[in-house]
């Protein structure tokens, strides 16, 4: 690697914009959102990534839950429970949709909103 290319990676680096908080939250929801779609899309060939892709949606809201459960959160205390209760019922629809007994489109409808709304936050 040439000195002039190990320059560019560092200034390239330093001059990365400052994420926030909600950034992350977004890209961390934006990125879970995306496999879960294009796994269901492949449920039918490989089931093992669609369980998976559920599995860290999944975990992505069980972090949520944790986040607004705790009394140093500061959303307001209707958005917390209403975050709260969207993690209860993505962990229930979860195991009907692994027990084929629902789809996995209302996850994914959950998961869109909440990034309209991220993004409305930030300005974009």
């Amino acid at each position: 690697m040439t000195p002039q290319t190990l320059a560019h990676r560092a200034y390239a680096q330093s001059a990365a914009p400052t994420r926030t908080p909600r950034d992350t939250e977004y890209e961390a929801i934006s990125r879970i959102t995306h496999r879960l779609k294009t796994a269901a899309a492949r449920k039918a060939t490989d089931f093992a990534g669609f369980v998976q892709a559920l599995h860290e949606n999944r975990r992505l809201w069980s972090v949520l839950a944790t986040d607004v459960a705790n009394s140093d959160n500061a959303l307001p205390n209707n958005l917390r429970a209403r975050i709260f209760y969207l993690a209860e019922f993505t962990e229930q629809h979860s195991s009907q949709v692994l027990g084929n007994k629902a789809t996995v489109e209302p996850l994914l409808e959950i998961n869109m909103a909440v990034l309209r709304g991220l993004r409305q936050m930030r300005g974009n």
